[in-house]
């Protein structure tokens, strides 16, 4: 099994000089270059999404494998964790593993306060913001100079973002693979696209989820603070919108993505 990058492209290679079969696995809306000039000879190509001319009987739409944390997360457990009551809304910001520093920097200025977003002061909701690790240390120390720590909970690292997830009842979020983490605990978003990915893959992602009804899409470029306030209050304080693009959400998963994998890999070994 081939999950493309580097590795997966000569692997793929040696698999196919040897005679054995090959499945490929694609996170994105767009075909990585190992998997581009594999597909033609694997036995099935297992899509995360969609994808306009990657059909017939070689490809299938499985879905992106989630941690079972994810599904199995409980909100009320999670919101103790945090210290958030249950009557009050939450707004998650993340951006990978290792963050992404214009989003950090701008939700930081927006919902905790630096001068640029007066109406910081004024949030009525808690944040838990998971900044990544690269980004730790500045966004800590920026908070801690900020003008409103109340209901603000800074996390380095989440291994399964389960407990956040269950938490929050609106997600500000980069575009990646995630976005299947989002749809699988049926959570609604606003996806900042990180603008010099692959492919430009991760606005396709963000398209695909809006074009469900799922998400808002605001550009890196126009990232502002007074946009992020003005777009998660207004979210945050429209239930029935909430509640229309948590559906949407929930619908696009997919959660039998990874016995549905297994399933072909299963399948492409016997003799």
């Amino acid at each position: 099994m081939g999950g493309g990058g580097y590795v997966a492209g000569p692997a793929g290679v040696a698999a196919l000089s040897l005679g054995l079969p090959l499945v490929l696995t694609e996170a994105d809306r767009h075909l990585g270059l190992a998997n581009r000039a594999l597909a033609s000879r694997a036995r099935r190509v297992c899509l995360a999404f969609p994808i306009p001319g990657r059909d017939g009987d070689r490809y299938r739409v499985t879905g992106r494998p989630v941690p079972p944390a994810i599904l199995e997360a409980d909100r009320d457990a999670a919101r103790r964790r945090f210290g958030i009551d249950s009557a009050e809304r939450c707004l998650l910001v993340f951006g990978g593993s290792q963050g992404a520093r214009s989003l950090n920097l701008m939700a930081l200025a927006a919902f905790a306060g630096d001068g640029r977003a007066p109406t910081a002061s004024r949030r009525n909701f808690h944040v838990i913001h998971v900044s990544g690790r690269r980004d730790y240390a500045e966004v800590k120390a920026r908070l801690d100079r900020a003008e409103n720590l109340d209901r603000y909970t800074l996390l380095e690292y989440e291994p399964t973002l389960a407990d956040p997830l269950a938490a929050c009842d609106l997600v500000l979020a980069r575009a990646g693979g995630s976005i299947l983490e989002m749809a699988a605990a049926g959570k609604p978003a606003i996806l900042v696209p990180y603008p010099h990915a692959a492919g430009r893959h991760q606005h396709a992602n963000a398209d695909w989820m809006a074009a469900a009804g799922a998400a808002v899409v605001i550009h890196d470029s126009d990232l502002a603070p007074c946009r992020l306030t003005s777009t998660v209050a207004g979210l945050l304080a429209d239930q029935r919108r909430l509640e229309r693009m948590s559906a949407a959400s929930a619908a696009l998963a997919r959660p039998g993505a990874a016995g549905a994998i297994a399933g072909e890999i299963l399948a492409a070994a016997r003799p």
